[in-house]
């Protein structure tokens, strides 16, 4: 008992059923991407920031009221979420999924070093060699294709610094108070992100246009969705306030191996729902990529899980 204890509050172990929940969420964003009543990317954020607040269930779990400072920064967090995962499905929606969503694997866990390194004074500990791997793996997969840099590449890049500094600044409103009290500031950051959506009335009218026009059977399976990813993200803010952030977002390298399995599947067996490249070239420095991620995490569990794992 005490050893599954043990298990469920390890970051690295926490980390690795929060990314692999979202990785398959990932798969399932592009498809629905690609279909008309869900394919509006403002409507799409909206919603995904409206229904953060049923984080607030926690509230008699513990919550106290923080001082002003860590509020803030909690709310701040939030509200970068938001903004960081407007440009993540952006990129997600124009490029192939294994390529967008390993480019993240790449670029976000630097961003959240370099912000680790600036405002926690701290880096990623002993894990540094699974580190490198897991990062390594994220640029490897995104370079496997010949040109996606000019159209992706900004995009990522700003979801990259959005989503470092995130997880910097939730780390600091962790240390500062209970996980409990941070996470409803947090969760309140990003609902009133979505909230300001509404307030230009072109975008208040492409949210609400869309959501119309979507069926039913459309909308029924994004709350699905939206509540498995609201699980991960659940699990991966829980995973930085028990690990390094830097090494929460390296172990993001389980989305791009599930990704990479499952885009293949969907191109073979569902090409009507999307298509990606998985021939010459491309295939064999994918498949590498994922098995540099592969030995990352193994490294992250023999060193940062070793205890419990």
């Amino acid at each position: 008992m005490n050893t599954l204890k043990a298990l469920a509050l390890n970051g690295a172990f926490l980390a690795i059923v929060a990314h692999a929940l979202i990785g398959i969420s990932l798969l399932w964003d592009k498809v629905l991407l690609k279909k008309p009543g869900t394919q509006n990317l403002l409507s799409y954020v909206f919603w995904l920031g409206a229904i953060s607040i049923f984080g607030l269930v926690l509230l008699g779990l513990g919550f106290h009221m923080p001082q002003l400072r860590i509020a803030g920064l909690a709310f701040a967090a939030g509200l970068l979420d938001l903004i960081a995962s407007f440009f993540y499905y952006s990129a997600l929606k124009s490029g192939e999924a294994s390529d967008e969503l390993a480019a993240m694997g790449g670029f976000a866990p630097v961003a959240t070093a370099l912000f680790a390194l600036w405002l926690l004074k701290t880096p990623a500990g002993g894990e540094w060699p699974g580190f490198l791997l897991l990062t390594a793996g994220g640029f490897l997969m995104f370079f496997a294709e010949r040109a996606p840099l000019r159209k992706m590449a900004p995009r990522i890049a700003l979801a990259a610094i959005g989503f470092g500094l995130m997880n910097v600044l939730q780390k600091i409103a962790f240390n500062g108070t209970n996980f409990v009290s941070a996470y409803v500031f947090f969760t309140l950051g990003t609902f009133f992100g979505s909230m300001a959506l509404l307030i230009p009335p072109s975008w208040r009218r492409q949210v609400f246009q869309h959501s119309e026009e979507a069926p039913p059977k459309r909308k029924f399976w994004y709350m699905v969705n939206r509540f498995v990813a609201g699980v991960g993200s659940f699990l991966v803010v829980f995973a930085v306030s028990r690990a390094h952030p830097s090494l929460v977002q390296s172990i993001s390298g389980v989305r791009y191996v599930i990704i990479f399995i499952g885009a293949y599947l969907v191109t073979r067996y569902k090409p009507s729902w999307f298509r990606e490249n998985f021939q010459g070239r491309a295939m064999v420095m994918k498949a590498i990529a994922t098995c540099l991620v592969v030995a990352g995490l193994v490294l992250v569990a023999l060193h940062g899980g070793g205890q419990s794992t």
